[in-house]
């Protein structure tokens, strides 16, 4: 009789409670569980485009313009505490399998969360209004398109991206991985017109000694750090990867952390590269011939082709706002989407959030676009960015105090370090939000 040494062991298994090692058994775990790290990006790059959006651009171009690479520091600090920040947020949708806006659902009172619902779509809508905007104008630069046409056929771009998840998130996320490596060689196109200064550059990456002297310089610091972390990005990052430890033990978690880690510092590495890119090329462009107050992208793009010489540095910057414009408009529609189910477990589908988004967006755009023209539209954007800042203590401190309960966390809470710089950047956050409601009850 022939005895199959596989079928005895899997009965010796059995009879005695161990479990099985056949391959059969093994593969009952997910395959990315075994230590496929790599099988985890892509929630980075979703992420990672809210850092690039043009209020981004807004902020760091007149940052460039007026102060040459002193703000670089800035630039920065502000990339270093959306890392910590997006880490904070990715940590506790892998370890809980729940994203944040579920988990104010479970440990908020009914009135709170609404509350907290309410906060988030204001903030989400100001993104988008600040995406449509910056799509339009990109459109008018290189299209001659007017911009309400512009305002107009954002939407189109949006839908178009969003009808790649149709075969699965693998598309979405490819395409946008694309995009913002297509906004990535713009900008080395940009800076090799414009010969920076790369010593002074370096030196900029210090802190500055007029920093807390120079109202001025402080204003444009306060807006580089309320434009770089979004409220609703720490929603989506929680969203996106609660699934990538679906088995709960620590081994599966370690493995989840380790790549999520990975694409989420990678992501926002580059990130922080093309936005101190963009202040690189103001400084080198801009302040250096003289221009020092450039607050305006349809000006910025004016000047920049004359003034380095070549067409292309001119398309290469529409080019790549336009990129980043319809990035962060797929972005903030799978936020939207997030934040509704998990606040009230309210599902709906991608095209129908991103019509009732991209609808409460174009309608301030139309009317500041229409009445203003470019002026009503820059102002539109600085006025989202400031809406955007007045929302994220709204999003982070609920987040930290999840991520130090060691009853929800267990053996995965953030230590101590982290958690003390994670506070740090919330009462930063807090202190600069403060700042801006005196200096504008105050008039300056």
């Amino acid at each position: 009789m022939n005895t199959n040494p596989s079928a005895l062991a899997q009965l010796s298994d059995a009879k005695s409670g161990a479990p099985s090692s056949t391959p059969s058994a093994r593969d009952d775990r997910p395959r990315r569980s075994r230590g496929r790290w790599y099988s985890f990006a892509g929630a980075g790059a979703l992420v990672a485009v809210g850092y690039m959006d043009p209020g981004n651009w807004a902020t760091a171009l007149a940052s460039g313009a007026r102060y040459g690479y002193q703000l670089l520091f800035v630039v920065l600090l502000a990339s270093l505490m959306g890392m910590l920040l997006q880490w904070v947020a990715s940590r506790v949708g892998v370890v809980t399998g729940r994203d944040l806006a579920q988990l104010c659902r479970e440990r908020y009172s009914r009135r709170t969360t609404v509350m907290l619902w309410l906060a988030c779509e204001v903030a989400i809508i100001a993104c988008d209004v600040a995406e449509v905007v910056g799509s339009a104008v990109a459109l008018q630069m290189l299209f001659g398109l007017s911009l309400t046409a512009g305002v107009l056929c954002s939407a189109v771009g949006t839908f178009a991206m969003l009808a790649l998840q149709r075969g699965g998130k693998r598309p979405l996320q490819r395409a946008v991985t694309a995009l913002i490596l297509f906004v990535s060689f713009c900008f080395v196109v940009q800076l090799a017109l414009a010969h920076p200064a790369w010593h002074e550059a370096l030196t900029g990456f210090t802190p500055p000694p007029a920093l807390l002297r120079d109202a001025g310089m402080l204003w444009l610091a306060a807006g580089v750090l309320g434009a770089t972390v979004m409220p609703h990005n720490l929603y989506l990052h929680s969203s996106l990867v609660k699934d990538h430890a679906p088995q709960r033990d620590d081994e599966t978690i370690g493995v989840a952390l380790k790549g999520v880690n990975i694409d989420t510092f990678a992501s926002l590495a580059i990130a922080f590269i093309v936005n101190a890119s963009l202040l690189i090329v103001a400084a080198a462009v801009f302040h250096t011939a003289g221009y020092t107050k450039v607050d305006d992208l349809a000006d910025a793009h004016r000047l920049i082709a004359p003034l380095v010489g070549s067409h292309w540095a001119g398309i290469a910057f529409a080019s790549a706002l336009l990129a980043c414009g319809l990035n962060a408009t797929v972005t903030g529609t799978l936020a939207g989407q997030a934040v509704m189910e998990g606040f009230l477990k309210l599902k709906v589908a991608r095209w129908a959030r991103a019509l009732l988004t991209r609808g409460l967006a174009i309608g301030p755009a139309l009317v500041a676009v229409a009445s203003f023209g470019q002026h009503g539209s820059n102002a539109l954007l600085v006025a989202t960015q400031v809406v955007l800042s007045l929302q994220l203590p709204l999003a982070v401190i609920p987040l930290v105090r999840f991520a130090s309960d060691a009853g929800l966390m267990g053996r995965w809470r953030v230590a101590r370090v982290p958690l003390a710089l994670a506070w740090t950047c919330a009462g930063l956050i807090v202190a600069l939000n403060a700042a801006m409601l005196w200096q504008a009850a105050v008039g300056q």
